[in-house]
């Protein structure tokens, strides 16, 4: 597949199953993050704040959720039921997706976000 130019394109690429997996997972992801920005990186849906929060893609047998490696260490005790790598998290296709943990994983990675933006500002006005 080709670089998507957006996010409806992106979606709408797919069968409708998967596309309203991805249409749940991205207003989810919307709702928790309501300041980002919607962006296309490394040819993933994304949002971005200072920083890109998290991405997602559709694979065959799954739905790849990417917050980082930091939110995959946080919620490590209520990933157990998923697939996960160190930035990764894999839902199958199968079953429904865990909007709520969704939800609360984008909440963290907006504070870790702001967080990091903050250190980053604090550091350069001491130069």
């Amino acid at each position: 597949m080709k670089k998507p130019a957006d996010t409806n394109i992106y979606i709408a690429s797919f069968p409708d199953d998967i596309r309203i997996m991805l249409e749940e997972l991205r207003h989810t992801i919307i709702q928790a993050a309501p300041h980002a920005t919607e962006i296309i990186s490394y040819g993933m849906p994304a949002y971005k704040q200072h920083g890109v929060l998290v991405y997602f893609a559709a694979q065959s047998k799954h739905i790849g959720f990417y917050p980082g490696a930091k939110a995959i260490e946080v919620f490590a005790n209520e990933l157990t039921p998923y697939d996960t790598s160190k930035g990764t998290i894999r839902f199958c296709i199968d079953a429904p997706l865990p909007l709520e943990l969704v939800t609360r994983i984008t909440q963290f990675r907006v504070k870790d976000d702001q967080a990091l933006f903050e250190l980053k500002k604090a550091k350069k006005s001491k130069k």
